[in-house]
């Protein structure tokens, strides 16, 4: 019996939601992430920043002050450049605890196992470091037209997940929740030509207890105690190693063996 998520073609959904970030509301709402991201982790530093992605063309975080700055693409790509790694994000190809920062950008979204996108990103990251995990908000217009359509193109192929759902599952792996806000208060519809943003835009953006926004980002913090088991599954080929100097760990040909999703219960 094959399951929802055997059926569906996340390969051919992150394909799609990439160039749907190529549209005049793709554009604009990948601005205010940014823009919020860099507001909110710029006084952060560390050794390695990773970004979990559906592509490495979208990099967010990049004003943070990080030695490595590190992306992951579930395909390859020809000419991908260094410090891009190929890997599922429910499978993280690094070693435990060897994050400082780990930035979910709709990574569980679009994902056939999101809670084990969150615990692959809780496993690699330090005890005391940040994770900062977007994903679309179902209690929004955007939420509304995702009912309705029929389309899996762009945004609405994704799952929508509820934001007190992430926090939980944040909560359950020892991590405080620090932050967490809706933004992006547009209709899904795409404007003719580009405009500027509007006032109310920026009002209702800065407004952190509106929930209806779009998106909403949560950053948490692990706790220093709260360390996952190691898992016995892993080998050591899968994992990539990342010395504290010298090139980054993470480049291309990292990607697991096969192309199929591993399933998990």
């Amino acid at each position: 019996m094959v399951s929802e998520s055997d059926a569906v073609d996340y390969s051919a959904r992150h394909e799609s939601f990439e160039r749907w970030f190529q549209t005049p509301l793709g554009r604009a709402l990948l601005a205010d992430q940014r823009r919020f991201v860099d507001a909110e982790l710029q006084r952060l530093t560390g050794a390695r920043q990773l970004q979990v992605s559906i592509s490495h063309r979208l990099p967010l975080a990049t004003g943070t002050d990080f030695s490595q700055k590190i992306m992951t693409t579930p395909r390859w790509y020809p000419h991908i450049p260094e410090g891009v790694a190929i890997c599922d994000a429910d499978e993280l190809a690094f070693p435990g605890d060897s994050m400082d920062l780990v930035v979910l950008h709709h990574a569980a979204d679009f994902s056939p196992y999101p809670h084990q996108v969150i615990r692959e990103a809780a496993r690699v990251l330090r005890g005391e470091g940040t994770m900062a995990l977007f994903g679309f908000n179902p209690l929004s217009l955007w939420g509304a037209r995702k009912l309705i359509t029929r389309s899996s193109e762009g945004p609405w192929g994704g799952r929508f997940l509820l934001r007190g759902r992430m926090e939980d599952w944040l909560h359950l792996l020892g991590f405080n929740v620090e932050a967490s806000v809706t933004r992006f208060f547009r209709a899904p519809l795409q404007r003719a030509g580009r405009k500027p943003r509007s006032r109310i835009d920026d009002r209702l953006s800065g407004n952190r207890l509106l929930p209806v926004g779009a998106y909403y980002c949560i950053l948490a913090k692990k706790r220093v105690h709260a360390r996952l088991p190691r898992r016995p599954v892993w080998r050591q080929s899968k994992v990539i190693a990342l010395p504290g100097t010298g090139t980054v760990g993470a480049s291309r040909g990292c990607s697991r063996s096969g192309s199929s999703l591993s399933k998990r219960k």
